[in-house]
């Protein structure tokens, strides 16, 4: 279980790093830049520490997954980026892979 509190630290981590990217304008202002360099070091240094434990297949997975969906929702309500049918569409089908991941994968190391 401590692998899964880990690989969340970890997504918290890329995803908050990839808010402060579009907040850097091209690493061009440089305080959101080291937020993202560091960050992103973080997301990667927990992320080495869950596959010890959780396949890398499956850590990766989920660690993408939700990172997208996340960082999709910040896009939306923060930058009011707007979603249409087939964005949305996709989110809901990667949220259903980490689901069946999480549900019914032997691979998990639950």
């Amino acid at each position: 279980m401590f692998a899964y509190g880990l690989l969340a630290c970890a997504i918290i981590s890329e995803v908050i790093g990839s808010t402060f990217l579009v907040k850097s304008e091209g690493f061009s202002k440089l305080v959101p830049s080291l937020v993202v360099v560091v960050l992103f070091s973080l997301a990667f240094y927990l992320l080495s520490q869950v596959i010890k434990v959780i396949p890398l297949g499956i850590a990766y997975a989920i660690w993408a997954g939700v990172g997208i969906v996340l960082t999709a929702l910040i896009g939306y309500f923060i930058f009011r980026q707007n979603l249409d049918i087939p964005a949305m569409l996709g989110i809901a089908l990667i949220v259903a892979g980490v689901v069946v991941i999480n549900i019914f994968s032997n691979s998990t190391g639950h």
